[in-house]
């Protein structure tokens, strides 16, 4: 009886120093030390006593740029967008339509834009937003070039340049309309200037109850 007990106690002896080791062979494996969850990640919650995951605040190395302004700026969502021209002596006529888009702006300062024009000219452009003062807001919009569609009315033409537009918006009161000016700059394949437009823009949200009917 005693030589089982030695035996079992011998066995459990060696499950325990096995479980250490292999608990302590996955905390350095692949994992440096400095990477294992911080102490205050475990936390006791506080209407059942359970131990639970917390958020921890720690580096990792970068550094965190902070520009001052607030993450839920009201002119971040999606808006329907004219473009019209304006003030440009021998250029289109004021009131030619340039561009009738959706536009997104979203709260990392980051702008997407469906435009009415044909996809092979270049329909969906990037850019970046930054708020400038009360209400105020300025984009720098960048349509990185297409295909010129006038020299192949029934194909793909000769690639185009990319064109910047500038924007500098103003916002309503009610946060749902936006009027503007917009600067348009078109260049060539290597950067030459090859058209400049200026004009009004005037935007008007989009919310989930908009219809297409609301838009035309």
């Amino acid at each position: 009886m005693k030589g089982t007990c030695k035996t079992t106690l011998a066995i459990f002896g060696a499950m325990l120093l096995g479980t250490a080791f292999v608990s302590s062979a996955s905390a350095q494996c692949g994992s440096p030390a400095s990477h294992v969850a911080p102490a205050s990640w475990r936390q006791l919650n506080p209407y059942t006593g359970a131990a639970h995951l917390a958020a921890a605040s720690y580096s990792l190395g970068f550094k965190t740029v902070r520009d001052g302004d607030a993450d839920d700026e009201p002119i971040v969502g999606m808006w329907h967008v004219l473009f019209t021209a304006k003030g440009n002596g021998g250029g289109p006529p004021d009131g030619t339509p340039i561009d009738n888009s959706i536009i997104q702006l979203h709260s990392d300062k980051t702008e997407i834009m469906a435009s009415s024009r044909p996809p092979q000219d270049g329909s969906i452009c990037m850019g970046v937003w930054e708020k400038t003062g009360t209400s105020r807001y300025t984009v720098n919009h960048i349509g990185w070039g297409g295909f010129d569609t006038a020299n192949a009315p029934a194909g793909i033409g000769n690639p185009i340049g990319p064109t910047r537009i500038l924007e500098k918006i103003v916002l309503s009161p009610d946060g749902n309309h936006f009027v503007g000016t917009f600067t348009l700059d078109a260049h060539d394949t290597s950067g030459n200037l090859t058209a400049h437009l200026i004009g009004v823009m005037k935007g008007t949200r989009v919310t989930v109850n908009t219809t297409v009917g609301d838009l035309l």
